[in-house]
């Protein structure tokens, strides 16, 4: 058994170490990147059991993402493809507020996700399946995946997550509304920002999105403000959290911090305000150093966000 399982696609994360056009960049920074795979490290570093599982290259890299996600305390079930490469994804700074990350992922790997590699009896043995709307942007046999997992999960009473995470550079808008709308129905948790949630309903106000979001099957509604805070409708009470003060150095991430944030306190039995302020918290951590998971907080971090502004830690 598991608390949480997800799985999706993880690249090799180069990083430029100067800020400029990457064509100026001469030393790179070596990790790991992958929505989901930083909800399973954010879940694991606050306490709880997570499963990664995707596929990788028989590579350098594929054995990097496999070795790292474990060191993390992540169960990973990678599938090495003998045939296709880990993907890539090369992040640099084109100014100082502004993040250029440009991904290579045709025919890796991990597109390659299909049905036959998700694990039916791990999946009706977890507490919560999570997965994002990149998976399916992938590729045909991942939207089958998606499908496949969502299924599984449902049929077994699992809680299911979905985190919109729009890539505009794997599908158009219209792509992506279509497939949420045909998929939010089966979802009992849905994360989005303002303008993800308005690919799938049209409304005005946050409030009034999340309200139409829920009207199309989720319990619960995260709707996300980036440096404003976020907002939560359960149950129709709504419930807003106001942002932490922190120095911004990398924002990619933070969505995915937010996520493992609330799920794990969705884990610990926590209540609804207490979800919410965690969330928040851990997607606040994420942003204050590069990289797309390094900071993820761990139970013992929480309380730092709240100390005096003098930010000496004795």
């Amino acid at each position: 058994m598991t608390d949480l399982v997800t799985f999706g696609e993880t690249m090799a994360l180069f990083g430029a170490r100067r800020t400029g056009p990457l064509r100026f960049a001469r030393d790179f920074d070596l990790g790991l990147g992958g929505a989901e795979s930083n909800v399973a490290i954010g879940v694991a570093r606050l306490g709880h059991d997570a499963t990664w599982v995707g596929r990788v290259g028989a590579d350098e890299f594929g054995d990097l993402i496999r070795s790292t996600l474990t060191g993390e305390g992540v169960d990973v079930r990678a599938v090495q493809d003998p045939d296709a490469p880990t993907g890539l994804m090369i992040k640099g700074r084109r100014t100082a507020d502004l993040i250029d990350v440009r991904y290579y992922r045709k025919g890796s790997a991990g597109s390659r996700l299909c049905p036959a590699d998700l694990d039916p009896a791990l999946i009706r043995s977890a507490r919560v399946l999570h997965v994002s709307a990149i998976t399916p942007a992938l590729s045909g046999t991942a939207r089958e995946a998606v499908r496949h997992a969502i299924a599984q999960a449902r049929a077994a009473g699992v809680l299911v997550s979905l985190d919109v995470n729009y890539r505009r550079a794997l599908w158009t808008a219209a792509e992506a509304g279509a497939w949420l709308r045909e998929t939010i129905g089966d979802v009992d948790v849905l994360f989005a920002t303002e303008a993800e949630g308005r690919l799938v309903a049209a409304a005005e106000g946050a409030e009034e999105l999340a309200k139409a979001l829920a009207a199309l099957g989720p319990r619960h509604v995260l709707v996300k403000f980036g440096a404003k805070g976020a907002m939560e409708l359960t149950d129709g009470v709504v419930r807003r959290a106001e942002p932490y003060d922190v120095t911004e150095v990398d924002s990619v991430g933070a969505g995915d911090a937010f996520a493992a944030g609330w799920l794990a306190d969705w884990l610990a039995g926590a209540e609804p305000e207490q979800r919410l302020s965690t969330a928040c918290a851990a997607g606040a951590f994420a942003v204050t150093s590069q990289g797309d998971w390094e900071s993820l907080p761990r139970r013992a971090d929480l309380s730092l966000l709240r100390q005096p502004a003098d930010g000496v830690s004795r």
